[in-house]
């Protein structure tokens, strides 16, 4: 049996991870996108490096584009094989999916203007809205904790990692030759601690780990403190300046969050007497499965749904669908808490909120997740001076304020006490994935000082047997 590591291999985005067992067999761990400046990641999300249409099944951990976001393309190119992941992550991706073949569409509709303009012929989508709507039907959705027979030899049973609504460990067992190997890959691992979502749960032991790092190297303040943060720059900006707070967010799981501790604030009465504004579509929907999956919601939750029937909503909340909508909070001079997708700023409407407030100095753009480093989000984080939004050069002139806490992520000491339901001495390998390299290096050393061994940092394309 062989593992290669296709994507998110040294870097955050990209998620693919190809085991081919003896058989033949072909089983793909997440097919995520690339992420980064606009058209600049095509030709990567282009080359797959492998035939679509000999993948058997895909184990998908979570429903995050850098994870999902290439199902719908390699649908597109023959794969008729299962996708099977629990049942949160089929309903999130039944709308994220849609949403990314949008946006698709929408970035080659502009970027083919400049190309005819130009003289040089047009370029097609890497996939549409239709073929997002049509791959959805090999999905497979099953409950947590649930072993499912892919066939005589392969099962898989997802424990939740409460990184987003659905997000799981895959917990593989394929059986060759009378010997049985135990794989488990983390995807995206959450907080111990969760505002909405349970905490993550331990995994059974494995022979072979795939472990993400993107906080590798990075510690996260405590919850409480972002929380006294978020009501402190909203309290500065709206109140104090007269101006706006931005803040980019994706569209599944950082919005609910944040929605939900402005929900406890009004309910406190310490919320400003601000609107706030959920301008996304997809956050909209994501919300109402949100609302579906109350069983993945944790206890603090379900106490407060005994006096708030609706945690995600609230008297100065406006949850926007349309672009006329959206475009109206262009000319509104009120004071505002403003919340869009995409988190880091490559996408989606938040980027026409910061082009028509980033000059404003009495505005605050507050980010509230991770960046990739190749990304807008990650110059306006870094202190660039100036950056490019459709084209157009734009000064920051507004104040860009962080705060970590609410990343759905752990960080490197909340990672470790995760893996420590993991024996060090049985695994045979641990492979780190979904990181920058540097940060990679850095959380090795910390898992060889737990106790951890044998660890792997894979390149991109790299292939390894597993014994």
């Amino acid at each position: 049996m062989k593992i290669k590591f296709i994507g998110a291999a040294r870097e955050v985005t990209g998620s693919k991870h190809l085991i081919t067992t003896d058989s033949g067999k072909k089983i793909l761990l997440d097919c995520g996108m690339f992420q980064g400046k606009g058209m600049a990641t095509d030709a990567m999300n282009r080359d797959l490096g492998f035939d679509p249409a000999t993948i058997d099944h895909i184990i998908l951990t979570h429903a995050h584009i850098d994870h999902s976001g290439l199902i719908p393309y390699i649908y597109h190119l023959g794969f008729r094989g299962s996708v099977i992941c629990t049942s949160a992550t089929r309903d999130l991706c039944s709308i994220m999916l849609v949403d990314s073949g949008h946006i698709q569409e929408g970035d080659v509709k502009w970027f083919n203007k400049r190309r005819i303009a130009k003289g040089l012929p047009p370029v097609e989508p890497i996939y549409t809205e239709e073929d997002a709507k049509k791959c959805m039907e090999l999905f497979i959705g099953i409950a947590y904790d649930r072993k499912f027979r892919i066939d005589e030899n392969i099962r898989v049973k997802f424990f939740n990692t409460g990184h987003m609504l659905g997000s799981g460990v895959a917990f593989l067992e394929i059986t060759e030759n009378g010997k049985t190997t135990r794989i488990a890959y983390t995807g995206d691992i959450g907080r111990p601690v969760s505002r909405i979502l349970k905490s993550p749960q331990p995994f059974p032991q494995c022979d072979y780990l795939i472990a993400e790092s993107t906080y590798g190297n990075r510690l996260h303040p405590h919850l409480q403190e972002a929380e006294a943060e978020l009501l402190r720059v909203i309290r500065q900006t709206c109140v104090e300046k007269g101006g706006k707070v931005i803040i980019p967010s994706f569209a599944i799981g950082r919005t609910q969050e944040i929605v939900y501790a402005l929900n406890n604030f009004f309910n406190e009465g310490l919320l400003p007497k601000v609107n706030i504004y959920v301008d996304s579509p997809l956050a909209v929907n994501a919300t109402d499965i949100f609302r579906m999956h109350t069983d993945n919601l944790n206890e603090d939750v379900h106490d407060v749904m005994t006096h708030d029937p609706d945690p995600f909503g609230f008297g100065q909340l406006f949850y926007l669908k349309t672009a006329e909508e959206s475009k109206r909070l262009n000319t509104n001079k009120k004071p505002c808490v403003i919340i869009s997708a995409s988190g880091m700023m490559e996408a989606g409407r938040i980027k026409h909120h910061l082009a028509n407030n980033i000059e404003n100095p009495n505005n605050t753009i507050l980010a509230v997740g991770y960046c990739s480093p190749v990304t807008l989000g990650a110059r306006i984080i870094r202190g660039e001076k100036e950056v490019s939004i459709f084209g157009v050069k734009h000064p920051v002139r507004a104040r860009v304020e962080t705060i970590e806490a609410f990343s759905g992520h752990g960080d490197y000491q909340e990672m470790i006490a995760f893996l420590k339901c993991q024996d060090p001495n049985q695994i045979k390998n641990i492979f780190l994935v979904h990181g920058e390299y540097e940060a990679q290096v850095f959380y090795a050393g910390k898992l060889k000082e737990a106790g951890f061994g044998r660890i792997v940092i894979p390149e991109r394309g790299e292939e390894l047997g597993l014994n």
